[in-house]
């Protein structure tokens, strides 16, 4: 992505994450973009594409803030992991996943869902990878999603307890 895009980008990440899929009109977005009407649709075309790009640069801040640079020591790097989850929707998601979000507001858009199912894969492999917990990839996305929605909800504790859930499931590896 050029700086124009990445720009543009982030402030529909912003805009979609602050106002939700349906709700911002296109003065909302490009607003929150901070580029004129003709430079949005120059380099977003459509509302599609948006939501996309908007996407795509939340996975790479996901993934370069929370799974980017974990302790070498497989039990530190679940520690450590799941205190970056909870601060990330502390400052970035208190209101739950945006890519969850973004399929709950057009279920039937196929590239939404296949954005989704990419960044949950990536998310697991690389977190079972740094974890120690190769070949509990699922078990540990379930750990990571359950956090992430009980987030709102119970904050530190839910930290907490994904961090029990997640030493539990190291403890049965052999």
């Amino acid at each position: 992505m050029t700086t124009t895009q990445e720009k543009i980008a982030a402030g529909l990440e912003r805009a979609f994450a602050t106002h939700g899929f349906a709700e911002p009109n296109v003065e909302t977005l490009r607003d929150a973009a901070g580029v004129s009407l003709r430079t949005l649709y120059k380099y977003m075309p459509s509302r599609a594409n948006m939501v996309m790009a908007a996407l795509e640069h939340r996975h790479q801040r996901y993934l370069a803030q929370v799974l980017n640079d974990l302790p070498d020591d497989p039990s530190e790097a679940r520690s450590t992991l799941m205190d970056r989850v909870g601060a990330w929707m502390r400052t970035e998601a208190a209101h739950g996943c945006l890519f969850h979000a973004a399929v709950a507001a057009d279920p039937g858009n196929a590239s939404v869902r296949a954005l989704l199912g990419r960044h949950k894969q990536e998310v697991a492999l690389r977190a079972a990878d740094a974890t120690g917990l190769a070949d509990q990839e699922v078990a540990l996305l379930l750990v990571l999603e359950g956090l992430t929605q009980s987030w709102p909800l119970h904050r530190a504790e839910a930290v907490t307890a994904a961090k029990r859930l997640a030493s539990a499931l190291a403890a049965e590896m052999p």
